[in-house]
C-alpha cells in the first residue's frame, strides 16, 4: 500500500498502514505522531507538522503534505493543543 492509499482510507474512515504512515480511520499518524483526526461531526483535521507549521521531520512534512489534501481543516499543532485544553 502507498502513502497516498492511507490518506484516502482516513479520509473514507477505513484503517490502513504503509510503513511509518498509519490510520486507524479516525486517526492518522506519521511514525507515532498524530497528524491528524476525525472530529465527532467527520471533519477531517490536519495537524501542519510541516516548515510553514510546527516542523517535525521531513519524512513527516511528507505524510502532511499527502494529507493537506483529503483535509477538510489544516490546523497548527499549537492552536490544537490550545484548543484541546
Amino acid at each position: 500500500m502507498k502513502n497516498s492509499d492511507v490518506v484516502r482510507n482516513w479520509r473514507f474512515d477505513e484503517p490502513a498502514a504503509a510503513g511509518n504512515l498509519i490510520t486507524s480511520g479516525t486517526d492518522l499518524f506519521s511514525y507515532k505522531l498524530k497528524i491528524g483526526y476525525t472530529t465527532p461531526n467527520g471533519t477531517k483535521v490536519v495537524l501542519d507538522y510541516t516548515a510553514s507549521g510546527e516542523y517535525h521531520s521531513q519524512t513527516t512534512s511528507c505524510h502532511v503534505n499527502l494529507a493537506k489534501r483529503r483535509a477538510d481543516v489544516i490546523m497548527h499543532p499549537l492552536t490544537h493543543e490550545v484548543i484541546e485544553n
